[in-house]
């Protein structure tokens, strides 16, 4: 082939694909298995923790440190092989080793972590389980062991990839704190497959627990957003009666509306989050190929009755907050379209009150105009008068025929002059 320049991510991309193989497992083995999420903001944690968290527990064995940045690492500890994961919330880390204790389930198997290593975590724990793995032995005794180590009512048991192994777990904690899983192979079931039968019941229970925390916050929504409901009602039944003043009301709305926005922009990531794992949940489940066991309900049974509900209340809530902010939004349009009209009708009446109050000013200004004249004009005769007195003796006129004789002629020119004022005034 000729030379050709390679994109700078082609190879790291191309191995992204086979990063994360899963891991092989004999029968009979155990399986010990920790999730850690920070409580606030986990999405956007300081991931090198995370990395230093785990280099502490690998510094223990003397065993590798991943590469700056890894998000996921395996290594040998001891007679442990480690399998560590770094997710978008959380991480996970998943250690298995040959072999099963006498007693079924024994606390003492989850001693691999060191307790002042738990103590010293950058998280919380979001769940830890416990995997025995076993050889397939006849059906009477699997459930002679189910009905010891399982809680019978919850229990979910199925046959898996074509019958490949049979998986039981009843999805509670147990007194050490831990879920418990039984995965009994067959004796043909090859290591790769029991590998990839335990990564599913780790991820399912690991989604799942995940994205029970949005059932979480739906719960704590619930209680908020019936009051804000109430509020919303209240005044869509004050817009109609008009008892209170509308923009009253809208100043209330908005202060609803602006709860409802937060509420949703807070619950926007999680419940998102929440829709993601539940998929993730079900996909897995489904890539079991699970069927039925021995009359046991299957974990897609399980996950219908118990799960799913959760989940409908989740989504159930995330639209009703949707819906509510609509309503409030659409509630604030049309009081802010009635304050609107009703400020355009205050303000066309305010318009004609200036109108009335220019028209009485435009008089009164005539109504001055007139009277200035007439006072202009007295000072004017009066002053003509002393201008004319010896002219009218000496044409033989009294005084008094002197002043009516100027006065009309006064007047006028008054009146001239302050008509031509006023016009070079406007």
């Amino acid at each position: 082939m000729p030379p050709i320049e390679d994109h700078p991510l082609r190879y790291q991309l191309a191995n992204e694909l086979h990063a994360r193989p899963f891991p092989a497992m004999v029968s009979p083995s155990t399986v010990v298995y920790l999730a850690v999420k920070q409580p606030r903001e986990a999405a956007h944690r300081d991931r090198s923790l995370d990395l230093r968290h785990l280099m502490a527990l690998l510094d223990r064995h003397g065993a590798v440190h991943p590469q700056p940045g890894a998000t996921h690492h395996s290594a040998q500890l001891g007679r442990h092989t480690l399998k560590w994961e770094q997710h978008t919330e959380f991480v996970s880390y998943t250690l298995y080793c040959d072999g099963v204790a006498e007693r079924a389930f024994d606390p003492a198997d989850f001693d691999v972590f060191p307790a002042d290593w738990l103590a010293e975590a950058p998280g919380q724990r979001v769940t830890s389980l416990m995997i025995r793995i076993l050889p397939r032995p006849k059906d009477s005794k699997i459930k002679a062991q189910l009905s010891e180590c399982f809680v019978p009512e919850s229990l979910a048991v199925a046959q898996v990839l074509d019958d490949s192994a049979v998986v039981a777990g009843d999805f509670r904690i147990d007194p050490a704190g831990h879920m418990r899983f039984a995965l009994f192979a067959n004796e043909s079931t090859g290591t790769q497959r029991i590998g990839r039968i335990v990564q599913r019941l780790c991820e399912v229970e690991t989604y799942r627990a995940m994205s029970m925390l949005g059932f979480s916050r739906a719960r704590e929504l619930s209680p908020i957003i019936g009051s804000l409901d109430t509020q919303l009602s209240e005044m869509m039944a004050e817009m109609t009666s008009d008892t209170i003043p509308a923009d009253q009301t809208l100043t209330r709305l908005l202060s609803v509306s602006a709860q409802l926005e937060a509420m949703a922009a807070q619950s926007a990531f999680r419940f998102g989050a929440t829709g993601a794992y539940e998929a993730l949940v079900n996909q897995r489940i489904k890539l079991l190929r699970e069927e039925r066991h021995a009359g046991y309900q299957t974990f897609s049974e399980f996950m219908l009755r118990r799960y799913e509900p959760a989940m409908r209340t989740v989504k159930s809530t995330e639209k009703r907050v949707a819906t509510l902010a609509n309503r409030a939004r659409r509630g604030g349009e049309l009081l802010r379209t009635r304050v609107d009209v009703e400020r355009s009708a205050h303000n066309q009446a305010l318009l004609a009150s200036m109108d009335r109050r220019a028209d009485l000013a435009l008089r009164l200004q005539h109504t001055v105009e007139g009277l200035s004249v007439v006072a202009i004009s007295y000072y004017a005769v009066s002053l003509a008068g002393y201008l004319f007195y010896p002219l009218a003796a000496a044409l033989g006129l009294s005084k008094g025929m002197m002043i009516s004789m100027l006065t009309l002629p006064v007047v006028g020119l008054v009146w001239l002059g302050l008509r031509r004022v006023k016009r070079k005034l406007h």
